[in-house]
């Protein structure tokens, strides 16, 4: 069987901010959006909180004036949140959290109708049994993408489609999509796991149990760690290796269960030298990562993500001993992204005729085993 990972970047809607065409472009604003969601949870809005909230928004033209930005948006349910008195500056009228019914939203665009198509067409060229899906914008979404989408480039539909909203906002969750003879038997959420310093995961840490036509049992852990986009870099670190600490809690559980064949999949968003990772391919751990494994036969480049440096190796395939031990082949499908400026460093699809049509700024990587 085959078992692939792959970031697919939003398939339909994806927040405009996120598709600048440099990432460091949008950090700005999803700082700011990520500070105001912060405030306006405040119990009680003081007046250097109320101060804080509207210094941020006007920093985003027509934000406050209209209620929308470029790139951000106010959803003000009943209209209590702001006052605007005429020839006068605007105020936050609300007193604390439980004064109002809002929040704050990313703008979003659709995502361009042959990047999308592309997208399945490296799903096709996969040919994965089950299938890790990073940054879909929810399961009815990724069920139209292979009910409709799928079958519109030839490509074979998935019997099982699954996908549990995660703690993201933005619509870049975490899935599983398996073929008939690879049930989905169970599944289990972590949204809510918790550390001493608060709630662990960004998205969700998604187990998903799947019977294999052999009979045995494939667990599989959906991951996407926190990114790098935004956030100080000490603290995103830190982030990361909570997150992975975690996982490495539940491998350790689900191996003492009884679980032989364990896959942590996803986009981790760190690369393997970095301290972040220390709990999962380091301190005494014995996951087994795709791209270091004998049968893996890479195309020359370290990375996963964008021209595929080292410094890119963001995306990762982690198998438990056993699960290792039966595997024959594991590769990277690297054609759904443009590769440089003019997309001349490595071959693409040829639908790709320009970057906006890439299928992702993603390679996907797959492993086959006999389970």
């Amino acid at each position: 069987m085959r078992l692939a990972t792959f970031n697919v970047e939003n398939m339909f809607q994806r927040a405009k901010v996120m598709n600048l065409d440099d990432w460091k472009d949008g950090k700005t604003v999803l700082q700011d959006y990520a500070q105001l969601n912060e405030l306006i949870q405040e119990p009680v809005y003081s007046a250097a909180t109320k101060k804080k909230i509207l210094t941020i928004m006007q920093r985003h033209k027509g934000l406050i004036a209209n209620g929308a930005s470029a790139y951000i948006r106010l959803r003000d349910i009943r209209g209590k949140f702001l006052r605007k008195p005429k020839g006068q500056a605007a105020q936050v009228e609300a007193s604390g959290r439980l004064d109002w019914i809002g929040w704050f939203e990313l703008v979003t665009e659709a995502v361009k109708e042959t990047a999308t198509e592309n997208t399945a067409r490296i799903v096709d060229l996969l040919r994965a049994d089950v299938l890790c899906v990073v940054e879909a914008e929810d399961r009815t979404g990724l069920r139209r993408f292979n009910d409709d989408v799928l079958p519109g480039v030839t490509a074979k539909p998935y019997a099982h489609v699954m996908l549990i909203d995660g703690n993201d906002d933005r619509g870049i969750d975490a899935g599983l999509m398996s073929h008939e003879g690879y049930d989905i038997v169970s599944m289990c959420s972590h949204v809510d796991d918790e550390d001493v310093e608060g709630r662990v995961f960004s998205r969700d840490c998604a187990e998903y149990e799947i019977e294999t036509p052999q009979g045995n049992r494939l667990l599989v852990l959906v991951n996407h760690f926190k990114s790098k986009g935004y956030g100080g870099a000490a603290a995103s670190a830190e982030k990361r290796r909570r997150q992975a600490a975690r996982v490495r809690e539940i491998y350790e559980l689900r191996v003492k269960q009884g679980f032989k064949y364990i896959a942590i999949a996803g986009d981790l968003n760190e690369t393997p030298d970095e301290p972040p990772m220390d709990p999962l391919l380091r301190n005494g751990s014995d996951l087994v990562d795709v791209m270091a494994h004998g049968k893996f036969e890479g195309d020359g480049r370290e990375g996963t993500h964008g021209n595929g440096t080292a410094s890119a190796k963001l995306d990762y395939i982690l198998m438990s001993p056993k699960l290792a031990a039966r595997v024959s082949a594991g590769g990277i499908e690297r054609r759904g992204v443009w590769g440089g400026k003019n997309g001349t460093l490595f071959p693409h699809l040829p639908t790709m005729l320009s970057e906006k049509d890439a299928a992702s700024d993603h390679a996907a990587l797959w492993v086959d085993f006999d389970v």
